[in-house]
């Protein structure tokens, strides 16, 4: 049986609708409020309906240094043509940090599984 890392997919979110796409400011301060925004397509638009969807983005910080990450971020999207509303996957969440790391971006689509995407953090 496969553990869950190995279901994780990956890619140029420039050539695959899936990936998340992780948007951080271009300086970080030690110690400084960061925006993180995480969403699915800039490139290439990914389907939203309710046949075809992302249904989550969750977000993570993995310090260096660090034997854990650690979940900074769960954005649902759960509207899906109900009622004529369809939400849009994109999240943003804010942070305070100390030393640099990576942040993690994991994706789930209805029909293609999850997808991952990662991107290093450093200070200015």
């Amino acid at each position: 049986m496969q553990s869950l890392g190995q279901l994780l997919q990956t890619g140029d979110w420039k050539g695959e609708k899936h990936v998340p796409v992780i948007h951080l400011p271009n300086t970080i301060k030690k110690g400084e409020e960061i925006e993180v925004k995480v969403s699915i397509g800039d490139e290439i638009k990914h389907p939203n309906e309710l046949k075809h969807h992302i249904k989550w983005i969750k977000v993570f910080y993995f310090g260096d240094d660090e034997k854990f990450p650690v979940q900074i971020g769960e954005f649902n999207f759960t509207a899906h043509g109900e009622a004529g509303v369809f939400a849009e996957p994109v999240g943003v969440t804010h942070f305070k940090l100390d030393k640099p790391g990576h942040i993690y971006a994991m994706a789930y689509c209805n029909i293609h599984g999850l997808w991952e995407n990662k991107m290093e953090l450093s200070f200015k």
